[in-house]
């Protein structure tokens, strides 16, 4: 399972899986998905085992390609039921966390 989910299938389903921000730390404490945990890509390599295999993950970035890469990456790695937003965070339209400072 897995692949590209546009913003009405990852906001549906996004309170069954973990929702994985790649993108650097400033860049997540701006602005995120509620409910994300930031594990930037940078990073990745190191903590993804901190990640549960055994629930869907969602993954989301600025760009589609960091997602994708995050994405090869787990699945590598033994991750089956991974997907990522289409078309990444700026086009998204749900729920957001923003900082104020």
């Amino acid at each position: 399972m897995g692949g590209a989910l546009t913003n009405e299938e990852f906001e549906a389903n996004m309170r069954k899986a973990q929702i994985i921000d790649v993108r650097e730390k400033a860049d997540f404490k701006k602005s995120h998905i509620l409910g994300a945990r930031n594990v930037p890509f940078s990073m990745i390599r190191s903590t993804y085992s901190e990640i549960r295999a055994d629930l869907p993950v969602y993954i989301y970035g600025d760009s589609v390609g960091l997602s994708v890469r995050a994405v090869k990456l787990l699945r590598k790695n033994g991750y089956t039921n991974v997907s990522f937003l289409q078309n990444g965070f700026s086009k998204w339209e749900g729920k957001t966390k923003s900082s104020k400072y």
